[in-house]
């Protein structure tokens, strides 16, 4: 049994598996409803997932570059325009905050 609370339109807003003070009415688990919203939110954490693997990964990518570019592997002018373009700018700010790389964990993301 799932408690529910609704808006003004008939549509979910909360559930919850235990009482809580705005619940307005209860539905069984398998009611398609209860199983639509919990789908959603599946596929909303999911997309979360996703999102942060995607800023991981860029970091990832922008290092696997440098690496490939200072072994000659590659050159930077081998990239399309475009690419080339995008990783000036990154190459840049990263540089601006070499000056606060006490601020930055390489192994990490983000400002701390």
């Amino acid at each position: 049994m799932f408690y529910v609370q609704r808006d003004a339109q008939g549509q979910l807003v909360r559930v919850e598996p235990a009482p809580y003070a705005e619940a307005t009415e209860t539905l069984p688990a398998d009611n398609n409803e209860i199983q639509q919203w919990y789908a959603n939110e599946v596929v909303e954490v999911s997309l979360k997932q996703l999102k942060q693997s995607d800023l991981e990964m860029i970091r990832v990518l922008d290092d696997l570059i440098q690496v490939l570019t200072s072994k000659g592997v590659i050159r930077v002018t081998d990239l399309p325009p475009a690419a080339q373009a995008k990783l000036m700018d990154r190459t840049q700010a990263r540089e601006a905050l070499g000056g606060l790389s006490h601020l930055i964990n390489d192994d990490e993301t983000g400002l701390i």
